[in-house]
């Protein structure tokens, strides 16, 4: 079935299909069902984040594509929490009710070749990159281009995953050799001042919203803490919207995109990638904004109108990583951190806490961007008593 098939709003009542099971379906699920709609599940996993909290819980391989196609034929339209499903998952979906966003989208963003290749056709600015296939190919990037810089497989990468960060005093052959075979993309170093993310919506009749711009920082490759408003001048947060816009638009999405890009010392925006859902900078938009990204992605992809962005107040969230269980030694001092009762706490539902897994976040709203993120920081410090 094609996309343009049902342009009539989806309204609640309905029955959503989700790809994915993670927290990110987990925390769609729960928007879903607020609004009263009904959700199922598909993945390859059994109590799952959003299986725990959906109507349906399907437990198949993605590449079952019979079992697809029977999920899909009990809801009336598929979404995704994650974009490292096959493409032909969602073209089976695809046969019997809407995918939003596209399988179109899904393919161009699940491969950062094709990826930053659209996007440098489209005339959006991105980071200097090049196809990477055998070692000649590697060592001619890192003639031309520079080092130091990132080495990543081409597909299935996220959080840090598959990436080496290489330096003028690092083997090229052995870094070569860990790609395994898999097609790379070296990227040149960005000296960037900050890390900023823009997620957006558009909806069926190409209706478009944007939140505040965020601000990131990472921690061995993995999202450490966001605040919002992002703490760059405001014609710099207009282009970085701007920019997502041009974006949207040249794939034709319909539902969340989220647009990470670099922030120069000149202050010029570069691309770093896109996900085609909501994002884990977005976490703080469920306490801090009068519409969450997980029910935007829900009015988006269903044809409602699109909520408002607005920042009720400056908001700062900050990950627990498992690594918070391993130094407290069992479970964390919850109440501690709830001390400040501008803090709040979501945990994912993982039962298995492990180095780098993420298993929940806290949120913290203040009068000024610094205040916030001094608040959450200190709340996830009391978690471990011996901090």
């Amino acid at each position: 079935m094609s996309d343009t098939s049902a342009n009539s709003p989806i309204l609640p009542g309905a029955t959503l299909g989700v790809l994915g099971s993670g927290q990110l379906g987990r925390m769609f699920t729960i928007a879903a069902r607020r609004l009263g709609y009904r959700v199922h599940v598909f993945s390859p996993d059994s109590d799952t984040p959003a299986g725990q909290v959906g109507d349906v819980e399907r437990v198949a391989a993605y590449e079952d594509l019979d079992a697809v196609r029977e999920f899909a034929s009990a809801v009336n339209l598929v979404t995704f929490e994650f974009e490292n499903v096959p493409s032909a998952t969602s073209q089976a979906a695809a046969e019997m009710v809407p995918v939003r966003p596209a399988g179109s989208v899904l393919h161009i963003t699940q491969q950062r070749l094709r990826e930053k290749t659209f996007l440098a056709e489209h005339g959006v600015p991105v980071t200097p990159f090049r196809r990477i296939i055998s070692l000649e190919d590697l060592q001619s990037a890192a003639r031309d281009l520079g080092l130091p810089a990132m080495l990543k497989t081409a597909s299935f990468g996220y959080d840090g995953k598959g990436q080496q960060r290489l330096t003028p005093q690092s083997d090229l052959v052995a870094a070569h050799a860990a790609l395994r075979g898999a097609e790379g993309i070296f990227e040149a170093f960005v000296d960037f001042v900050r890390e900023i993310s823009v997620i957006a919506a558009r909806s069926p009749d190409g209706s478009f919203q944007a939140f505040p711009v965020f601000e990131n920082a990472h921690q061995n490759q993995i999202l450490d803490v966001t605040v919002a408003p992002a703490r760059i001048p405001d014609s710099v947060a207009a282009e970085a919207i701007r920019i997502s816009r041009e974006i949207l638009e040249a794939l034709n999405a319909v539902g969340l995109i989220t647009v990470e890009m670099f922030l120069t010392r000149s202050h010029k925006i570069l691309v770093n990638e896109l996900a085609p859902r909501t994002h884990n900078s977005g976490h703080l938009t469920i306490d801090a904004c009068v519409t969450c990204q997980f029910e935007q992605q829900l009015r988006a992809v269903c044809g409602l109108p699109l909520g408002s962005v607005d920042l009720r107040s400056p908001a700062a969230m900050a990950n627990l990583l498992g690594d918070v269980w391993i130094e407290a030694g069992g479970t964390p001092d919850w109440a501690a951190a709830l001390s400040d009762p501008s803090v709040k706490l979501h945990l994912y539902g993982k039962t298995e806490p492990r180095a780098g897994r993420k298993m929940g976040h806290l949120t913290a709203t203040a009068a000024t961007p610094e205040e916030a993120i001094q608040k959450v920081r200190a709340a996830r410090a009391r978690l471990v008593p011996s901090r």
